[in-house]
């Protein structure tokens, strides 16, 4: 019998039964933004019937469960046999099971199939997170594959099925395939070309023997990997798949798994090859070149998962304030919590609206909004990533003990709030890789003018809003002035990047969303009225409206 002095109030109900995709309105109205009409009516119910599971009890229990009950390797059988087993909680399968039948591997062949596994990919990221990186990988190693067309004829079919199959059988015989990555090696890193896993030809055109240590290896269950090793004519990427076609395994040697901060229910492991049978893909010593369309993939779901993480931390945190008491008021009518929310939303809504903006220049396809790509998404990765961890601590905080209490769900969305940003390349990274896209080389002190489109795209993008608001005028000119200045280029590349992706998302926010959103964000990121620390922003702006546009109606 519960004690007399223990009743229950003042307490906010769970936020679960709701639709998080119809909840969000600015993911649902980027989708109809970007959109053909032709397309809205089907669309927005798929995702709502994703975004209505992603909301219910029970989908959120199996996120909970698969981080409770982390993979488990089985390197051996009872026998002695070598298996390299994974074994993970029905609930992972459950929810990767789920992601892969609403079609979140599948954005290659369908009308919009960027734009609608983007906004997906951002609904179901809310429920768990570590279950995206095969998703991601699966999804990305199409673009890939397309360098060898044999290779692409026959497993693009099976990457981009709405079937799930758990088992590990040889792909000849699965519908539906998952695919992991090796890059990185222990020595290496980031720089891949240091690479040492040694790939030895063998008398069948295209075929070789592996031989190396992958100290990261992504989603080591999966059918097929695409890995990086140095061939007789340089670094080159091969198809590495878990069977051979007569049903035997490949020598595939999980030596552990990653024991990662966040990200529990996913397995990241170290893998060794020994005479590991692969296949080459694309041409020798091309290896970075035929793998960077995977990787730039992979990126934009950094983005996309980063703003999947900011949108969950924030509307937990409103739907909070919304229903709990202090001071004789709600929370969220406090000026203060006010502020705080809002800022929060700010960031979350231009996380959301750049990651959209990103996928329909996928589907569009164009020369220019494939330059547009080349420096937006690696501007976008470094900056959305970086701004996952202080919004979700701070959104942690506005539950205050509550919030450091696992049950909450928040201690989960902070430990993997760091992720996106060290994934497919760190901060240090994205930056060089935006100078490289700029076309200057900090060596020569030069432009090179390499891709001399790709500045140009971004720079037209972000002129489509000039006049509309005179900080976002003022911040484009102080950009043009930094590019234009190369005397320290490389040492400013953050600072530079920086400024890009708030000008870009300014330019976004000031076109397509609401005048409260765009003053407001233009007022503290672009205007410098703003503080070090979230809930800092002019207490003149319309900041009820702006919290109210972030809340979640359950």
């Amino acid at each position: 019998m519960a004690a007399t002095t223990h009743t229950v109030t003042n307490q906010a109900p769970p936020l679960v039964g709701y639709d998080v995709y119809s909840a969000d309105r600015a993911l649902t109205e980027a989708v109809e933004r970007h959109l053909p009409p032709r397309l809205r009516e089907e669309v927005h119910q798929e995702l709502a019937k994703l975004g209505t599971t992603a909301g219910s009890v029970q989908a959120q229990d199996w996120g909970t469960l698969a981080n409770e009950y982390p993979p488990r390797l089985r390197t051996h059988d009872r026998y002695g046999n070598r298996i390299d087993h994974v074994d993970f909680h029905p609930a992972w399968h459950r929810l990767l099971g789920h992601a892969v039948t609403n079609g979140l591997t599948n954005a290659w062949g369908r009308p919009a199939g960027h734009l609608r596994r983007a906004a997906g990919f951002l609904v179901w990221t809310q429920v768990e997170a570590g279950h995206g990186c095969p998703l991601s990988m699966t999804h990305a190693a199409v673009p890939a594959l397309r360098a060898d067309p044999a290779l692409a004829a026959l497993w693009e079919p099976k990457l981009t099925s709405q079937v799930y199959e758990e088992e590990l059988r040889p792909a000849a015989r699965k519908t539906g395939v998952l695919f992991g990555m090796g890059m990185t090696e222990k020595q290496g890193g980031s720089d891949v070309r240091a690479n040492t896993t040694a790939a030895e030809p063998l008398d069948a055109d295209g075929e070789y023997l592996l031989t190396g240590h992958k100290w990261f290896c992504s989603a080591p269950m999966s059918d097929g990997f695409l890995v990086l090793a140095q061939a007789p004519g340089g670094l080159t990427c091969f198809l590495v798949p878990r069977l051979l076609e007569d049903g035997t395994r490949n020598v595939f040697l999980i030596q552990r798994l990653k024991d990662k901060l966040g990200n529990r229910s996913n397995a990241s492991s170290e893998v060794e090859f020994d005479g590991t049978w692969a296949r080459r893909v694309g041409e020798e010593g091309r290896g970075v070149r035929t793998i960077i369309e995977m990787v730039a993939a992979t990126r934009l779901d950094c983005v996309v998962g980063s703003a999947a993480l900011m949108r969950q931390a924030v509307a937990q945190a409103v739907h909070h304030a919304a229903h709990r008491a202090a001071f004789g008021g709600v929370l969220i009518d406090k000026p203060l919590m006010r502020n705080v929310l809002a800022d929060l939303a700010l960031e979350s809504e231009a996380a959301t609206t750049l990651a959209l903006r990103l996928a329909a220049a996928y589907d569009d396809g164009s020369e220019q909004e494939r330059a547009f790509l080349r420096i937006a998404v690696p501007v976008a990765k470094y900056w959305v990533t970086k701004r996952c961890v202080p919004v979700t601590a701070e959104a942690l905080e506005c539950l205050g003990g509550n919030g450091y209490v696992e049950e909450s769900g928040m201690p989960r969305l902070l430990r993997e709030s760091p992720l996106n940003s060290i994934w497919e390349g760190s901060g240090n990274v994205q930056a060089l890789d935006v100078l490289r896209a700029l076309g200057g080389t900090p060596q020569a002190g030069r432009r090179t003018g390499r891709e001399p489109l790709a500045l140009h795209a971004f720079l037209e993008e972000v002129g489509r809003a000039r006049g509309a608001d005179h900080r976002l005028d003022a911040a484009i000119k102080d950009l043009l002035a930094e590019l234009a200045d190369l005397d320290g280029i490389e040492a400013r590349a953050r600072r530079v990047v920086e400024r890009m992706a708030l000008v870009l998302q300014g330019s976004l926010l000031v076109r397509w969303a609401p005048a409260e959103v765009a003053d407001a964000f233009c007022a503290s990121r672009l205007g410098g009225d703003w503080g070090s620390a979230f809930g800092t922003l002019p207490h003149t702006l319309d900041l009820a409206a702006v919290v109210e546009r972030a809340r979640a109606a359950v």
